[in-house]
């Protein structure tokens, strides 16, 4: 399948589109942005990381039933992906207090939470992507009650695949970021990437393995970023 036309260039992936008016390609970049691009560097091989570890989990999680955009990995850098309408939803889920939910509610980094809680943010660079309710993603017309529910369900439905699959490595998912579209058939499928650029993921010592090393200062980006995909190429 070959590149066309680029039609998206982001923080962290370029899309083209193909032959195909179905199917897109993503291409992943070495480029680390936080603080919503206030922070950025080129850092060498992020992209073959971010790839390598999408593409390891959405083959998972298409083996396992969820709906996803993902069709194949087609080179290193580069990911084979259906062609979907981008829901302008970030949707959060946090099983464990960390990052800007602590600083909001004024609370510890690394509390277990009773249950997952799902939050959803506003995607749009220009409002810094604001916190928004139910409610909100009604009135901005983004998804109606349905829509809303199925997003939820199928959030924490990802979260209980994904939370066994980390343990079994030894690793503790905190929290993560997913987004949806809606394929050519109008159906909601998970879209975007799952690597630890949109996750928070410990060991057993709390050492952070995700884009806070980045963010914090901790290290190189790409040594744990090795460790997270040397871990999934073992999980049976």
């Amino acid at each position: 399948m070959m590149k066309k036309a680029l039609v998206y260039s982001g923080k962290a992936k370029d899309i083209y589109t193909t032959e195909d008016k179905d199917t897109i390609i993503s291409v992943y970049k070495d480029q680390a942005t936080a603080f919503n691009g206030v922070k950025k560097e080129q850092i060498v091989g992020k992209g073959v990381l971010n790839n390598a570890i999408s593409s390891l989990i959405f083959e998972r999680l298409n083996a396992n039933g969820v709906a996803t955009h993902f069709i194949k990995k087609i080179s290193d850098t580069e990911q084979l992906n259906k062609k979907v309408t981008i829901i302008p939803l970030e949707v959060v889920l946090r099983n464990v207090t960390a990052g800007s939910f602590s600083k909001r509610f004024g609370v510890e980094e690394g509390i277990d939470l009773e249950q997952p809680i799902v939050e959803f943010y506003y995607k749009n660079d220009d409002l810094d992507d604001p916190f928004i309710n139910d409610e909100h993603v009604k009135f901005l017309e983004i998804a109606n009650d349905e829509q809303i529910a199925y997003i939820k369900e199928e959030t924490r439905r990802i979260n209980e695949l994904l939370k066994e699959w980390f343990a079994q490595i030894g690793l503790r998912l905190i929290d993560f970021k997913l987004e949806f579209g809606f394929d050519k058939d109008e159906k909601i499928i998970l879209a975007d990437e799952f690597s630890p650029d949109n996750c928070r993921l410990w060991d057993a010592d709390g050492q952070h393995l995700d884009k806070d090393v980045f963010r914090r200062g901790l290290g190189e980006l790409t040594d744990v970023y090795k460790v997270v995909l040397e871990k999934l190429q073992s999980l049976k």
